[in-house]
């Protein structure tokens, strides 16, 4: 066992406890993960050593999609991301009021992690090699598809295939990837697709009229499903795999390696479930099984 398996291990009974608390006091986030605030051991030199001895760290997540990560009127971001954020900061011995959390859209989270401007980041950060090649990935945490989120009574976009008509316009966030794969589907990409930074501007186009759909993964699309009372839909099946990964800098292998003991004890321990129902449940109430993780490089 390494050490900070040693560190996990002591500090599994302050969780239970904790998660027990929790259970009676309410579904508050504040207390459903990462309630740990004991001081956890672990060799010197490692990220981990350094961001449990300062006691705080920086996290990027995504603001604007409901149910994964949503700037509430309180100021703090809510959903199933920032609860899988929590759990990892508790295992350090970082409470939830010590995360600073910074806003990480799509275009600027590998930058973020490469600038230390986030010592980690979960914002519904699909891993693919590409990526690979800037950031070290924890994870998989969960396991998303694109797909495609039109108005609810819209009866002529079936999915992606309903896209070669270039009349149509589809929309997805800078620097995701949906903004390179839906191309395939698309008569004419530079006039059929529409960019903005963030997801909620995509929503706003679909309500207004401006496009005829939204694409990304359908974590994203089930938090703006639910949030849109019976305006918007998603249609079809999911036509191209995005498991969300946990993303770190580069290289740091002992920190992703970590990472991936948390998810694993998280999921054993229930915690990783109890995430799920306090951000997702209501609109997804089947809890995901953890993908298998992959290696870290």
């Amino acid at each position: 066992m390494t050490q900070h398996r040693h560190a996990l291990t002591t500090m599994a009974a302050t969780v239970a406890l904790a998660l027990g608390l929790s259970a009676c006091g309410g579904s508050g986030s504040e207390n459903t993960a990462g309630s740990s605030t004991a001081k956890p051991t672990f060799a010197a030199g490692t990220t981990m050593a350094k961001l449990s001895a300062a006691g705080k760290m920086t996290i990027g997540t995504k603001f604007d999609v409901p149910l994964f990560g949503l700037k509430g009127l309180d100021g703090k971001p809510a959903g199933f991301d920032v609860e899988i954020a929590k759990i990892v900061a508790g295992e350090l011995g970082i409470a939830p009021g010590d995360i600073t959390w910074v806003e990480t859209p799509s275009k600027v989270r590998e930058e973020y992690l490469e600038q230390g401007k986030a010592d980690l980041i979960t914002a519904t950060y699909t891993i693919n090699d590409e990526r690979r090649k800037r950031v070290t990935f924890a994870g998989p945490y969960y396991n998303a598809g694109s797909t495609l989120m039109v108005k609810s009574d819209n009866k002529d976009i079936t999915g992606p295939e309903s896209l070669k008509d270039a009349s149509l316009k589809v929309c997805t966030a800078t620097g995701s990837v949906d903004s390179e794969n839906i191309k395939q589907y698309l008569e004419d990409p530079g006039k059929q697709l529409v960019l903005f930074d963030v997801y909620s501007k995509c929503a706003d186009a679909l309500r207004t009229g401006q496009v005829d759909a939204v694409t990304t993964d359908s974590a994203i699309l089930l938090g703006f499903v639910s949030a849109s009372k019976g305006k918007f839909k998603t249609v079809g099946e999911t036509f191209y795999d995005q498991p969300f990964g946990i993303g770190i800098k580069k290289g740091d292998v002992e920190f992703c390696e970590f990472v991936n003991d948390v998810l694993t004890d998280a999921e054993k321990d229930g915690s990783y479930a109890k995430a799920w129902k306090d951000s997702v449940g209501d609109a997804a109430p089947e809890v995901p099984k953890l993908p298998e993780l992959g290696p870290c490089e």
